[in-house]
């Protein structure tokens, strides 16, 4: 079995024209090659021949930068409130696919088999190879109505996404991204044409926490402005970690530079549970998101929810009319109970609009549970 380093470079092609530059020339007298800067995340990577950036899968090789290309690593039927969006088609399936790899190194991660692959050794996730006519094929027939690029870093792979989107639009396919929004401006109108959808993780609002995790901060808060001015409907979430990014402090200023953004932005705070290389620090309990919640809308945020932890967190699983407080989609879980917005996505009882993309009529629960995908290996 050849190492997974070789197996991933031979699924690679050459990365998009808009997401790499030359640094340097090569010096004729030493027959160098230059250095080209990757541009697909905030670390920019500039990257000499031979070497990989801090993803691990984009890489320089005789001159040319390579990029993941035709894999999955993982191909998954969830519901689209399981990604978190709450607002967008609620009920619908969402056919979820991603490669291997990650710009960050996060102690917590859920889906490190994947994201941390080729950085930790523990870290193995069979590949799939793929075709996007494949996926999307598969997407029609499981009956999806959007196909989101997750379960690793989706920039660091934004070549072989948009290949897919291409194909799933044209099909009449939604497309999102769930991502840790470590991205740049290139990669952003790089993938902007092709994406309707962006979920980003906002992990902290500290600078030195994000350093811990392995980025900065401001290229994360650059992403998610920059995704409302180019009008991609974008939900926010927070994993909310006792210790390390719950103090009033933090919580006051990442909900007040969302309100800032947009009020209208959904804001997720999720319960936390030790997993992978966090396993000292407690779960997050119902009253530690409740109290979360309270600070979000005092910020100004209107529409704030708890997630993880159903049944437990009052109504903060539920979407109601800021304008006068109809319930318009209860939910329990991954699970819409009743949904009452118009077919024009506005409030039944005061006619508001409620910000968000909605279908004309809600179509039922395509499934409240995560289903393996019937993706064929090639």
């Amino acid at each position: 079995m050849p190492p997974l380093k070789d197996v991933l470079a031979a699924h690679t092609r050459d990365a998009a024209a808009e997401l790499v530059e030359t640094l340097d020339q090569a010096q004729d007298s030493s027959g160098r090659k230059p250095r080209l800067r990757c541009l697909a995340c905030g670390h920019r990577c500039p990257i000499p021949e031979g070497a990989h950036g801090v993803c691990k899968v984009r890489f320089v090789e005789d001159g040319r930068l390579r990029v993941p290309w035709g894999y999955v690593g993982g191909v998954q039927c969830d519901p689209v409130e399981k990604k978190p969006f709450f607002h967008a088609y609620p009920g619908a399936l969402a056919y979820s696919f991603g490669m291997l790899g990650c710009d960050l190194h996060c102690s917590y991660c859920q889906n490190w088999v994947t994201s941390q692959a080729l950085r930790d050794p523990q870290a193995v996730s069979p590949l799939q190879r793929a075709t996007p006519e494949a996926l999307v094929s598969d997407a029609l027939a499981q009956g999806a109505r959007l196909i989101v690029s997750t379960y690793n870093e989706p920039l660091i792979t934004a070549e072989w996404a948009v290949e897919v989107f291409q194909q799933a639009r044209a099909a009449g396919l939604s497309t999102g991204f769930v991502s840790n929004g470590n991205g740049t401006r290139e990669v952003l109108a790089y993938i902007r044409p092709h994406i309707d959808l962006y979920k980003v993780d906002l992990k902290s609002f500290d600078d030195r926490h994000y350093r811990e995790l392995g980025g900065r901060l401001h290229p994360i808060l650059d992403t998610i402005g920059w995704l409302h001015d180019a009008g991609v409907w974008v939900e926010i979430v927070t994993l909310l970690i006792p210790g390390f990014n719950d103090s009033d402090e933090e919580l006051h200023g990442l909900t007040r530079f969302l309100a800032g953004v947009s009020p209208d932005i959904p804001w997720h705070v999720t319960a936390f549970h030790p997993d992978y290389k966090m396993t000292d620090v407690a779960s997050t309990t119902a009253a530690m998101l409740l109290r979360a919640s309270r600070i979000g809308h005092a910020a100004g945020l209107r529409f704030v929810y708890a997630g993880n932890l159903p049944g437990r967190v009052g109504d903060l699983e539920h979407t109601n009319c800021p304008g006068c407080g109809t319930r318009v989609i209860s939910r329990y879980g991954y699970s819409i109970q009743e949904y009452s917005l118009t077919a024009d996505g506005a409030c039944p009882t005061c006619t508001r609009p409620l910000p968000g993309r909605w279908d004309k009529s809600f179509a039922g629960q395509r499934t409240a549970f995560p289903k393996r995908a019937a993706l064929r290996v090639l």
